[in-house]
């Protein structure tokens, strides 16, 4: 059974369909009741996460998921009552970004009146923030869910938080199952795919326009050789992050 497996896993990659036994393996996982959260933590950590499922696996390794229609609905309540709150009590100009106007109900849900920094790093909160929410805005039209997610993602990544602007949908992947340290990885690999660029640069600002002006071609390059490298150094996930 396991040589026809590996025959037919080869043979897939050969014509170009790598991911057709990654997805039925994760159909399967996701059929089983309840979710174990293990196995998909084990299934992020080795595999890329099809887009299809992504926003429900997500939310089941963040803790996000809807048990039933009562909760859904008290979660989307309290998303209107906060966006409600920040539009009367003037807090933000409401056609500003959806990013800025998701934050400061985050503010307000903390009792914050500004981004705090985060203890770990002293890196403002709104620097973590903002961009999972922009990138979370690019893959999903439910603002509720965009919310949700934003909150728990920005908790899984508040110290690490200076490579989140180039992060790719397969990186976020590893995030949520709960192994953090891809992005010393995913530096690595940016320093090292930008490296012409970066020793030509003459001053701090030069090295940082070029890492914000990295194309898509280029982040897709640089995601998937960290992800490499982060496997062949032994990719294991936090301990525990994985239990819970």
């Amino acid at each position: 059974m396991s040589d026809e497996r590996n025959f037919r896993s080869s043979y897939y990659e050969k014509v170009g369909c790598r991911g057709v036994e990654e997805k039925k393996s994760l159909e399967i996982l996701m059929k089983e009741k309840p979710w174990d959260k293990v196995k998909l933590k084990q299934f992020c950590l080795r595999f890329t996460v099809p887009a299809a499922y992504r926003n429900l696996v997500w939310k089941v390794l963040l803790g996000n998921i809807i048990k039933n229609n009562q909760s859904a609905h008290s979660r989307t309540e309290q998303y209107q009552d906060l966006l409600y709150a920040v539009e009367m009590l003037e807090m933000v100009d409401m056609k500003a970004l959806r990013s800025q106007i998701l934050m400061k109900m985050w503010l307000l849900e903390n009792e914050e009146r500004k981004p705090p920094n985060f203890p770990e790093t002293n890196f403002c909160s709104a620097d973590t923030f903002l961009p999972i929410t922009n990138a979370l805005l690019e893959l999903y039209s439910d603002e509720v869910d965009v919310y949700w997610l934003a909150k728990s993602l920005t908790e899984v990544v508040r110290s690490t938080q200076k490579e989140l602007p180039k992060l790719k949908e397969a990186i976020w992947d590893k995030l949520c199952s709960g192994a953090p340290k891809i992005l010393a990885f995913t530096a690595v690999m940016l320093v090292i795919t930008l490296r012409r660029n970066i020793l030509r640069a003459r001053n701090a600002e030069e090295v940082l326009k070029c890492v914000a002006e990295i194309s898509e071609q280029c982040k897709e390059v640089v995601a998937n050789k960290a992800i490499d490298l982060w496997q062949y150094y032994g990719a294991q996930p936090q301990s525990d992050q994985i239990k819970k």
